[in-house]
């Protein structure tokens, strides 16, 4: 797959160089003790940035910002890493590297196999908000994104599935999850930009909006949004549109696979 390219794109850096930073061990990657600050690591610098985006975005994430949390200078810092770009690589492949990967045992269905899957990679998104700007188009191949997708491939097992339509059906999977995660983070963010609940924000302008909506003109959305703002007390339940989300996937993977 190609990529578009832009400063907050996976491999959009040096790819030798960013090889060489997410698979560096104490023999093969010197560029972990370069430097004149001895103790700084090219992990503690993917602490800092990680502290950075999770704290304002990937906007706060800066080569001079993630110097400043350190307490050395932007020039210091490039002798670790070589710009923003294998940075982000290197955070991406840290937070794959650490997250929850809940053990799958052998008697377990594959629903509940690939709903650990999409819980966890839930649960990613919504403890790293900045993963959903990230445009992973070109996956930095290191230990986490390896550790990761060998976990979930795993997942499918007995599913029926040839290698081919396991690699598509866990794209599926990850792609509802990304996108029920970006709804629920602009949700989240338009709640605290307002200062207002869903409910709050609907009891505040129903007054208005039943003197100018016509129910006779619009029916049906009269009728169902009446429904779903009483079933959500408000506008959208986050925790609703995943499960329902979830259990669609799950059901046409079923239709998918081998009885």
């Amino acid at each position: 797959m190609a990529t578009t390219g832009g400063k907050n794109s996976s491999g959009a850096g040096d790819p030798a160089r960013t090889l060489e930073l997410l698979w560096r061990d104490s023999a093969a990657a010197p560029a972990t003790r370069r430097g004149p600050r001895q103790g700084l690591t090219v992990d503690a610098v993917v602490d800092a940035a990680l502290a950075l985006a999770d704290g304002g975005g990937l906007d706060a994430l800066t080569m001079r910002a993630v110097a400043q949390r350190l307490g050395v200078t932007p020039m210091t810092l490039y002798t670790y890493v070589p710009g923003k770009s294998e940075l982000l690589d290197l955070m991406l492949d840290a937070v794959f590297l650490r997250m929850d990967r809940p053990p799958f045992g052998p008697e377990q269905p594959w629903r509940d196999r690939v709903t650990s899957v999409a819980d966890a990679n839930r649960a990613l998104h919504l403890r790293h908000p900045w993963l959903v700007d990230l445009r992973i188009v070109r996956a930095p191949l290191g230990p986490g994104v390896m550790a990761k997708y060998e976990y979930e491939l795993a997942a499918f097992e007995g599913l029926g599935l040839d290698d081919v339509a396991r690699d598509s059906a866990l794209t599926f999977v990850l792609g509802s999850v990304q996108a029920g995660a970006r709804a629920e983070l602009d949700a989240r963010a338009v709640e605290r930009e307002s200062a207002m609940s869903d409910g709050e924000w609907w009891a505040a302008h129903e007054p208005l909006l039943a003197r100018v909506f016509d129910g006779a003109r619009f029916p049906l959305a009269s009728r169902v949004g009446e429904a779903a703002a009483v079933a959500y007390d408000g506008l959208y339940d986050a925790e609703h549109a995943y499960a329902f989300a979830l259990a669609r996937v799950l059901d046409g993977l079923a239709a998918l696979g081998t009885p």
